[in-house]
């Protein structure tokens, strides 16, 4: 009969996940440009999906910074709507 924390072996305790630091609060960006390509594509699948902010690690300000960015980016038809 096993007693608490007994047959686990090492491995299975409790990992600790760091916090994601925003990209753009550690860059001390006030303003995001939609016209710039290559810095969106970042915040982009290969899909073309916005990824989300808790993979991207932004805060809640900027990550609706740069959705609004790519929005207006793919009304322009500089970032693609979807993936060819």
């Amino acid at each position: 009969m096993q007693t608490k924390g007994e047959g686990r072996g090492k491995g299975f305790g409790f990992k600790r996940i760091r916090k994601k630091r925003c990209k753009l609060c550690t860059a001390r960006i006030k303003a995001l440009d939609y016209k710039d390509e290559d810095y969106l594509k970042n915040f982009i699948t290969e899909r073309g999906k916005i990824i989300p902010r808790r993979v991207t690690g932004n805060c809640a300000k900027h990550q609706r910074m740069v959705t609004r960015s790519i929005r207006k980016s793919r009304e322009a038809a500089i970032l693609p709507f979807l993936a060819e």
